[in-house]
């Protein structure tokens, strides 16, 4: 890459944030990481991704609320910062019955900063941001993957509810100030340095102290499980390739092959060579039945193809999982 104008990266202490802005960095690109480091999940976890930076020239954080309009602003103004990922956001469908507030300022208010912040960037470029899979509700799995052109009018948590509001707000701000936006709606998303939250994660540990794990939906749910090194080709590709200069759209990112989760499971013991004892319970206040990505948008765009299987991935990541927490095998 030649250029000298670097890219704004939110949420880069979180798993999707890391790994994209490793992957700008090693194209060439500068990289300005923003991250309020918060407790929602083991700080030292995000700390550890970003020691992962420590050496690296091309690289700068500022730890920030991200819903500190002005703040924001002057960071992209003094930076002259012309494009955007914006990956920031208060994750889980269950936290967000607990603590509701902290997805109004978080996802809502964070949101319309970085609105706020392109729109008065001089030459901005893009804005790709970070929508969730939770958007399109619940529905019967089976027949074609999710698409975008799906009406997205029935969320089931308000982590689901804020994001298709965050979609809504990128909509209008196109049409009242022409700036190029990308929203993408990512499915469940897996892999080394992952979340500790996610269902995988929290498997792994439990089997690995032969604790017990508790399969929800009775284990009938189906996620698209797709791997942290797709996703990221998946981002810069859209990053890469913004729409017209007063366009917004909205593209799937997923691996398009749903899996059980018993068969995730499966996969999962297989990674670790061990078997979970299960206790099955019923579904959750606000999951999902199924999620099932319609990638031919984003395919047609940059050639987005996932390579990573799942039987794969997860044993990268329980790899990982023994190396970072010293576990023996």
């Amino acid at each position: 890459m030649s250029r000298t104008d670097p890219v704004l990266v939110t949420g880069a202490a979180g798993f999707i944030g890391h790994a994209t802005a490793h992957a700008l960095l090693a194209r060439g690109e500068r990289v300005i990481g923003v991250d309020i480091v918060n407790d929602y999940y083991d700080p030292a976890l995000k700390a550890a991704r970003l020691a992962t930076f420590e050496g690296v020239e091309t690289f700068s954080f500022h730890k920030l609320d991200i819903a500190d309009a002005a703040a924001i602003a002057a960071l992209v103004r003094d930076n002259a910062v012309k494009r955007i990922v914006h990956l920031a956001a208060q994750a889980g469908v269950r936290y967000s019955i607990e603590n509701p507030f902290a997805y109004e300022r978080s996802n809502l208010a964070g949101h319309l900063s970085l609105l706020e912040a392109s729109r008065h960037a001089p030459d901005f470029e893009h804005l790709v941001y970070a929508s969730s899979s939770s958007v399109y509700g619940d529905k019967p799995m089976g027949g074609a993957g999710f698409t975008e052109d799906e009406p997205a009018i029935d969320p089931v948590s308000l982590y689901a509810a804020t994001k298709r509001a965050c979609e809504l707000m990128s909509q209008s701000y196109a049409r009242l100030y022409g700036f190029p936006q990308t929203g993408l709606r990512f499915f469940t998303v897996y892999g080394p340095w992952g979340r500790p939250d996610m269902a995988y994660f929290g498997f792994t540990q439990k089997i690995l102290k032969g604790d017990a794990i508790e399969v929800y939906g009775e284990g009938k749910m189906a996620r698209d499980f797709t791997y942290i090194d797709d996703v990221v080709d998946g981002i810069i590709g859209a990053l890469d390739h913004p729409p017209a200069t007063d366009g917004h759209r909205i593209l799937n990112i997923g691996d398009s092959r749903p899996v059980g989760l018993m068969e995730m499971i499966e996969a999962l013991e297989a990674a670790l060579g061990q078997t979970a004892r299960k206790i099955m319970r019923p579904m959750q206040p606000g999951d999902v039945t199924a999620t099932y990505a319609d990638v031919s948008k984003l395919h047609a765009l940059t050639g987005y193809h996932p390579q990573v299987m799942l039987e794969d991935g997860l044993k990268r990541f329980a790899d990982w999982y023994r190396a970072f927490y010293a576990v023996p095998e």
